[in-house]
């Protein structure tokens, strides 16, 4: 990654759990480090910064169009960030690693989990979107919490429903939690995720 952000929470010890924040598009490293401050007090935080420019807004990968991937730059930019994120993580394990992503954010710390599955101890997926069949893998020592709008028009429930069955198959603990509106982020998602992070 040629850019990231990173803070460490004041009195954060070496082992503390370490959380990795990935924006939506048109986000930058910082829409959720403050949040996860409040979500996972005393955790060390990583954000990195999407380099892919649509028209402008940062994102972390390619796409043609509207849920449309460009899968090979999909690939190769999920090979970066798994090795971003290893060198985060460094030769010591924290107690425990954590990715929270939103939107295009949530999608390339999916695409991440199904390639790399060993990385993250657990996940939190809001508005994911995920157009293809990830291929099945171990993912027995994950959790991993969905959240999203049953009236998403980017991601429709039962595409985020067939996501958590994926994750379910593949032996990870899936809670998927849905609110009533579209693609924003709800109050009643945030605790979702605070409840997830405790």
């Amino acid at each position: 990654m040629s850019q990231y952000h990173f803070r460490s929470a004041d009195g954060a010890s070496a082992d503390a759990p370490l959380i990795f924040l990935f924006h939506g598009t048109g986000g930058d490293e910082n829409q959720f480090f403050d949040l996860a401050g409040q979500l996972l007090p005393g955790a060390r935080r990583v954000a990195p910064r999407g380099d892919v420019s649509e028209h402008g807004a940062l994102r972390y990968f390619k796409r043609t169009g509207e849920g449309v991937y460009d899968l090979a730059d999909l690939a190769l930019r999920t090979d970066a960030m798994a090795a971003f994120i290893r060198e985060q993580i460094g030769a010591k394990r924290p107690s425990k690693v954590i990715g929270l992503g939103y939107s295009n954010g949530a999608n390339i710390l999916a695409n991440v989990q199904f390639n790399f599955p060993d990385l993250f101890d657990a996940s939190v997926l809001m508005h994911p979107l995920i157009p293809f069949t990830p291929a099945p893998v171990d993912l027995t020592k994950a959790e991993v919490l969905i959240t999203a709008g049953r009236r998403d028009p980017m991601a429709s429930a039962p595409v985020t429903e067939g996501l958590a069955q994926y994750f379910e198959a593949n032996g990870a603990a899936t809670k998927l939690v849905f609110h009533e509106g579209g693609h924003e982020v709800r109050q009643e998602e945030l605790i979702a995720i605070q409840q997830f992070l405790a």
